[in-house]
């Protein structure tokens, strides 16, 4: 019984194959699939997948790539929706991402700031992207008293000390595909020294398929081999990986155990 607690399966990718892509996942053994929707555009498709599948929930926030484009109505929308839809159970994702640089900083920082205030206002856990700028997205969870509703750290890339500081703020530490590279050692010795109850496991499908699939386009059903990975980490059985993960998403989403 897997939990894939980050995937975006509206993705163009997958829109000759996308219900065999549930099938495949479902075979897999997942159970609980988080679906993330992010902009104008993937926060409607992301919705209209968690109403169709019964084991599907929703996450709706303003990626920073998009914190540029994001308005008050766009804001207020998906507070809306947070606070009313049944299958959502999250807001994000967002954060800071300083790699790609698609929006100006100071914008992304701002519209960061903004979700939080809401997150906070509906009650639900946030989802959070980092990249090269995790100082800053620490600094802006602590000032904005983040740790009131918590969330996850997606795909978790920082080094210890990070992960320790994000724990401390009452969020989970998420690991996907490159859990399972061969020459990833610092997501590899993060992994062994989260507590067990704060780790959560995703694919990010489309993007960042695990070894053997590495190279390729993600989706859920791979989520084996990143539990593999982490079972083989801690020294767990992959089942005991697959149960602690799933009850861990379980709590941070507040879904009923299934």
């Amino acid at each position: 019984m897997l939990f894939d607690t980050h995937a975006h399966l509206n993705d163009r990718q997958f829109d000759d194959d996308r219900e065999q892509v549930f099938k495949r996942a479902q075979e897999a053994g997942v159970s609980l699939l988080v679906n993330v929707g992010f902009n104008r555009e993937t926060i409607p498709e992301t919705l209209a997948l968690a109403e169709k599948y019964d084991f599907v929930y929703a996450a709706i926030g303003w990626h920073p790539h998009d914190a540029a484009k994001m308005t008050a109505k766009d804001l207020d929308w998906i507070e809306d929706l947070a606070g009313r839809h049944s299958k959502v159970v999250a807001v994000g994702e967002m954060g800071l991402d300083y790699y790609r640089n698609h929006s100006p900083r100071a914008v992304q920082r701002d519209v960061f700031r903004q979700q939080i205030a809401l997150a906070k206002r509906v009650k639900k856990p946030i989802i959070i992207h980092a990249r090269d700028a995790y100082a800053d997205v620490l600094q802006i969870l602590k000032e904005e008293g983040a740790q009131d509703v918590g969330g996850v750290m997606h795909c978790f890339g920082g080094d210890l000390e990070m992960a320790r500081a994000c724990l401390d703020l009452n969020f989970y530490i998420s690991f996907g595909g490159p859990l399972t590279f061969k020459n990833a050692q610092l997501p590899k010795m993060v992994a062994a020294e989260v507590p067990l109850d704060r780790l959560l496991i995703e694919t990010d499908a489309p993007y960042l398929a695990p070894h053997p699939r590495r190279g390729k386009r993600n989706e859920s059903a791979y989520i084996k081999y990143v539990a593999e990975s982490l079972a083989n980490i801690r020294g767990l059985e992959v089942e005991e990986v697959c149960r602690i993960t799933k009850e861990n998403g379980e709590r941070l989403f507040q879904i009923d155990p299934v």
